[in-house]
């Protein structure tokens, strides 16, 4: 299978379970993979469109709410899947960077992984 990749995609969202982070939101960053036969063909109608890819992220993580990151990537994952026929798989990762925990991290994350018929 071959690869499209799109990383780094931030937004601001306004997950989590604490008042806090309904009221304020926070920064997300989302990398997508996405599993499938790359065509032979130099045409954009035998691919997946990245722009589509970006407008469902974007809707996701900006215009709705979810209590849990989890939720979230499993949400865009579904999505992607129904809505781009073309794709056999993919891995979304939802980055929480600014984690509302008690002490010093870098980054938090949940990865999900499915494929079609999962």
């Amino acid at each position: 299978m071959d690869r499209i990749v799109l990383s780094g995609l931030e937004f601001h969202g306004y997950h989590g379970v604490f008042p806090e982070e309904a009221k304020f939101g926070a920064r997300f960053v989302v990398d997508i993979e996405l599993s499938l036969q790359l065509p032979k063909q130099d045409a954009l109608s035998e691919t997946v469109n990245y722009s589509n890819v970006y407008s469902l992220v974007k809707n996701e993580v900006t215009e709705r709410r979810y209590r849990l990151i989890e939720a979230l990537a499993h949400q865009i994952a579904s999505r992607l899947l129904e809505e781009e026929s073309r794709v056999r798989a993919v891995t979304v990762r939802v980055h929480k960077p600014h984690a509302p925990l008690p002490g010093v991290l870098k980054d938090v994350f949940v990865e999900v992984q499915r494929g079609r018929g999962e």
